[in-house]
């Protein structure tokens, strides 16, 4: 078929069933069947609904139906690109990623790389080449996540083959529907750009790494300012704290507000999206709205938070924190690893350290808070779905604990005899592992362990360990700590060893408002997606904005196995799109069905 032409959905929706066939022709490789299965379902209402049909249909097909849709793709600059047997979908996209202009040394090294994978896979390496933003990716990028992908298990790599194969077919279906994602562009293009603020150490390595009021920190926050007022925003301005507070005037002067946003601060050497990606959503949502010189009867207030990762100062939410009235003043005497404290970072910023109280909103003013933020977990992308709504932000204990026994010779001590530490808490760890399993969406987790003084031939006589815990609810949470608990203490009696444990941090669930949530179904359905629900077991803003104001957040899907922290860490235009999509339904539903004031009024 020829791909220069453009499909639309009703014409799609109209057709009879074998022309129907024909319209998606060469969208799966070789593969019509998933065109015909997903094409029951029609009529479609959205492109989304249609991609999201063609996904299924292959989830729900038989493992070798799945296998020969992989087998039927052919190796990047391969054989077939020589003989230029490549079906003309194909050939465009080797072409954009500039596979089909490679040197001999290149060749040579791609199809080397070709034949190690398929020899420890049985099929061949399959990757979007055009990439997350479809314009794609550069062979650096490709031979990196060839190299990458060659040390993964067989069946995760299966299960990503398929994930790429439904990235090929999303991009092929834009084209074919003539659709570009063009505010999931802009996210996109401002989250790059942003990222060119890194700190020494970090940039000359390539890494992003921007911690609180630090030089790339400042630079950042005056670009986030920029975007702001070139989008539409009536006030900018970065408060004393470092927020970064735009706010995009109602109808009325005494306009309620509702309020969006996240951080712009990073963990070392993370990712691109975490925390941003919830400051351009809403930021290309409001341009939406100023191109079309459109007003709302409240306001939005998008707040870029200054800091929530805790990575240079012993403190974490500073920003959400400053408007909740939670800013503990002890921080500003801390010092950073050179020694600043928060107070002179601040002061050299140029930040008024006294207005600091002033920030603290008014929960009156205010409609509530809502959210989006890249899901940083593998739910979302093993489930082939863009977006998800969060029920509750999970509540979490942390603990510190050790294990005595007694040290003794390992080659002596008969086995009966041992009071060995180490072994006691793997014990402990295992039943760690089963209990929270068995405990719905809670998670538990030990990831510190150390055995001080160890050596290889003496029995461990002390195990110093950490302990994480998380859950939907406050109740659910403390049920499994007991459990985890009291398991230690029986195991320590039954191995003859005593362990001891203390509890050093204790963060409550913030659970969603069901108005809330309700709005962000609501937005994802309306885009013909089904709706998932889904805890959050990262810590987010929302979190401390549940303090004063009801909230609620939606999650998008994250690639590379929704990896976080990382910078590997990273999303598509076409997912980000579907996320201003949805916040910008959520305006408009908010706009015709006002909240009712009890519900403004809702205590969390």
């Amino acid at each position: 078929m020829n791909t220069s032409a453009t499909v639309t959905l009703a014409a799609l929706n109209a057709a009879a069933p074998e022309e129907a066939v024909r319209m998606l022709d060469g969208i799966y490789e070789h593969s019509p069947w998933i065109a015909r299965q997903a094409l029951a379902g029609s009529p479609f209402g959205s492109l989304a609904a249609l991609k999201h049909a063609m996904v299924q249909a292959v989830r729900a097909a038989p493992r070798q139906a799945r296998l020969d849709l992989i087998l039927a793709h052919p190796d990047l600059a391969g054989k077939a690109m020589e003989d230029g047997a490549l079906t003309t979908e194909s050939t465009i996209e080797q072409t954009k990623a500039g596979l089909t202009a490679c040197s001999p040394e290149e060749l040579a090294h791609i199809r080397s790389l070709n034949r190690e994978y398929r020899q420890r896979f049985g099929f061949p390496f399959i990757l979007a080449v055009r990439g997350p933003r479809g314009d794609g990716q550069s062979k650096q990028a490709i031979l990196a996540a060839f190299e990458r992908r060659l040390h993964n298990h067989p069946d995760f790599e299966f299960e990503e083959a398929l994930r790429n194969i439904h990235r090929i077919a999303e991009i092929r279906l834009n084209d074919r529907f003539g659709y570009t994602p063009e505010d999931g562009n802009a996210v996109w293009d401002w989250q790059e750009r942003l990222a060119e603020h890194s700190e020494p150490g970090y940039a000359e390595q390539g890494q992003l790494t921007v911690t609180y009021l630090t030089d790339a920190h400042r630079a950042a926050a005056q670009r986030i300012a920029d975007w702001m007022r070139e989008s539409g925003f009536d006030d900018v301005a970065i408060d004393a704290v470092g927020n970064v507070v735009g706010r995009y005037h109602g109808q009325q002067p005494d306009a309620p507000w509702l309020l969006t946003g996240s951080h712009y601060d990073t963990v070392r050497n993370g990712g691109k999206y975490d925390g941003r990606l919830g400051i351009f959503v809403p930021l290309a949502a409001v341009r939406r709205l100023h191109r079309a010189g459109r007003r709302l009867p409240f306001g939005i207030e998008l707040v870029a938070f200054a800091e929530e990762e805790g990575q240079r100062y012993n403190a974490t939410f500073i920003g959400s924190g400053a408007l909740t009235g939670s800013f503990d003043e002890n921080w500003l005497e801390q010092p950073d690893a050179e020694g600043i404290t928060m107070r002179e970072a601040m002061q050299h910023a140029g930040l008024p350290i006294a207005d600091i109280p002033k920030l603290r909103r008014d929960p009156a003013g205010y409609l509530g808070y809502i959210e989006v933020h890249i899901e940083q977990g593998p739910v979302l992308s093993a489930l082939d779905l863009p977006l998800g709504v969060v029920t509750s932000i999970n509540g979490s204990l942390r603990y510190r604990g050790e294990v005595i026994g007694t040290a003794s010779h390992a080659g002596t001590t008969p086995m009966a005899s041992r009071h060995d530490a180490a072994t006691a808490v793997a014990e402990w760890m295992l039943f760690a592992e089963q209990r929270a399993r068995a405990d719905g969406d809670s998670v538990a987790t030990v990831g510190m362990l150390q055995v001080p003084n160890g050596s290889v031939n003496v029995i461990p006589g002390r195990c110093q360990f950490s302990l994480d815990v998380r859950a939907p609810s406050n109740a659910q949470r403390d049920a499994l700590a007991a459990d985890l608990l009291a398991e230690l203490q029986a195991i320590g009696a039954r191995r003859g060893v005593r362990a001891e444990i203390a509890e050093i941090m204790r963060a409550s669930a913030a659970p969603s408002a069901p108005q809330w949530q309700g709005r962000w179904e609501q937005a994802v359905a309306s885009l013909g997606l089904p709706v998932h629900r889904m805890p959050s077991g990262a810590g987010h803003d929302a979190m401390k904005l549940h303090e004063i104001m009801p909230q609620a957040m939606l999650f998008v899907r994250g690639e590379n196995a929704g990896i976080s922290h990382n910078p590997l860490e990273s999303s598509t235009s076409d997912d980000m799109q579907l996320a201003v999509d949805a916040f910008s339904h959520v305006l408009e539903d908010l706009a015709v069905h006002p909240l009712p004031t009890a519900d403004r009024q809702e205590k969390p």
